[in-house]
């Protein structure tokens, strides 16, 4: 009789455990989707080749089988030309967030010059380097 209350015991801990193990992995599995829903937002936002507009949009998608909404809000940054998107995602019915990422958009600048800043007087006492210039003077 001990030895049935004690697999009986062990049986129902064991029911418990499975059952935690297998709502962590929905969770899990969850989040996963809903980072790479938001993640293909920022970067459909920023493949559009225009400058978003500081606003909040929102909308409705099925992804991997389930339906989930978004919420993108671009804001200013204080930098100049540099844009913030936060995109948070849930499922309907669901409380709260499943997963917000932050990405960021800014104005295209010629090719070289985003590091321009870096080598320049204003950052660690360096000077403007010049492409056109060196590759004159290389020639």
């Amino acid at each position: 009789m001990v030895a049935l209350v004690i697999i009986a015991v062990s049986l129902t801990g064991m029911a418990v455990t499975m059952g935690a193990m297998l709502d962590n992995a929905t969770t899990l599995r969850d989040r996963t989707y809903a980072s790479w829903i938001a993640q293909n937002k920022i970067v459909e936002i920023r493949a559009s080749g225009a400058i978003p507009e500081t606003k909040t949009t929102s909308g409705d998608l099925e992804y991997a089988g389930s339906d989930w909404s978004w919420e993108a809000t671009v804001s200013e940054t204080g930098i100049e030309g540099l844009l913030r998107i936060d995109v948070a995602v849930t499922r309907p019915g669901f409380d709260g967030n499943v997963r917000s990422v932050t990405g960021f958009v800014g104005e295209p600048t010629l090719p070289g010059q985003a590091n321009r800043i870096w080598i320049s007087g204003s950052i660690g006492g360096g000077s403007i380097v010049d492409d056109d210039d060196n590759r004159e003077a290389r020639n």
